[in-house]
């Protein structure tokens, strides 16, 4: 278990804003991402808990040993911290052999168990064939394979990683994914994950934590926060789209429905716990939840507003439509091919997935 809290101040330069890290959060055994854009903290994060970083105030907590302690001035070395660290640039040696970057970082084990330990890793992360390579003569995910076999060869109580899939093709990727998930199943430690990637999110973590300006804006499961963001901040992050603001015109507890209006129209959703008739809210919905169609009626049906299609770009599974009236719609590419002549449309907001901030 990792327990930090951590207060980090920069003051403003010629060149650059003033900048704060103010934290707090615990993580268990498993993968917890940082989730968030660049400048949020999440890099300042991890170096602070691996000791290259001084913290002004805060305590910092691994299995219940004290790290750093700013009150009682307790700071412990990096070296002494116990952490395995996979930077962005792998950060290995570029005069030593794969191999000897192994061996470098198994120092504190006997010469024997080193050994051992050493020919494990290579094997376990397939670099057997290249451990007498150096840095530069293997390939990107080679390297990043030993970057984190390096890692976790010291046998570190917890692992982070600086966004370790960063600039690796779809296939590494992939691999690189299979691999955490099984570190993540062997080893049984905190992972602490710093990326911009939410589909990495969905893949590797059971628990999120989002970044902003230096603060924790929201933490939980990655499904429970793409399906409820605490705030139109938050829903930015993540990237959804439809953002629009409305005003709370019924509710009846009673039906588990409600009415909201929005750009002139009035739609159905479900009761919302919280909010009073007249409140003025923003209405959330992802793209891929709505719906879009052909009008065939004079008037369109419950829950169907008609827009105008814009433009259309082609995304790895379907087709994102752009209608007036900000609306994005995400529509699998066999529906959109039969749809695509469509001359009038409507979009249908199905009442369970939407969702008021």
């Amino acid at each position: 278990m990792i327990q930090a809290r951590i207060t980090k101040r920069f003051p403003p330069q010629p060149d650059s804003a003033a900048f704060s890290l103010d934290i707090e959060f615990q993580a268990g055994a498993g993968v917890t991402a940082l989730f968030g854009p660049s400048g949020a903290g999440k890099t300042l994060t991890l170096d602070s808990i691996a000791g290259f970083m001084h913290p002004d105030s805060g305590r910092i907590l691994l299995d219940d040993q004290i790290l750093f302690d700013a009150d009682s001035r307790v700071s412990l070395r990096p070296q002494e911290r116990h952490c395995g660290y996979v930077f962005q640039n792998y950060a290995l040696f570029p005069h030593m052999t794969i191999r000897q970057n192994l061996v470098f970082a198994a120092d504190r084990h006997p010469r024997l168990e080193r050994h051992r330990l050493v020919n494990e890793m290579l094997e376990r992360f397939h670099l057997t064939d290249v451990s007498g390579r150096r840095p530069h003569e293997v390939s990107g995910g080679q390297k990043q394979r030993c970057s984190i076999a390096r890692a976790l060869i010291g046998s570190p109580r917890l692992l982070l990683l600086d966004e370790p899939a960063r600039g690796l093709d779809a296939p590494l990727r992939a691999e690189l994914y299979s691999l955490l998930r099984r570190i993540r199943e062997e080893f049984a430690i905190p992972i602490l994950l710093v990326t911009h990637d939410l589909e990495e999110c969905f893949e590797l973590a059971e628990e999120m934590l989002i970044l902003r300006e230096g603060r924790i804006v929201q933490s939980g499961a990655p499904r429970e926060i793409l399906e409820q963001p605490a705030s139109v901040e938050v829903a930015r992050l993540l990237g959804i789209s439809n953002l629009f603001e409305a005003e709370i015109t019924a509710l009846d507890p009673g039906r588990n429905t409600s009415r909201l209006k929005f750009q002139n129209q009035e739609i159905s959703g479900t009761y919302f716990p919280g909010h009073l008739r007249g409140d003025r809210v923003w209405l959330c919905v992802r793209a891929e939840d709505l719906r879009a169609m052909r009008q065939n009626g004079a008037r369109p049906e419950p829950n169907q507003v008609p827009a105008k299609l814009l433009r259309t770009s082609e995304r790895p599974q379907s087709v994102r439509l752009e209608f007036s009236g900000d609306i994005s719609v995400d529509m699998p590419r066999q529906e959109f091919e039969r749809q695509k002549d469509n001359k009038d449309w409507v979009v249908e907001f199905p009442p369970d997935a939407l969702r008021v901030l």
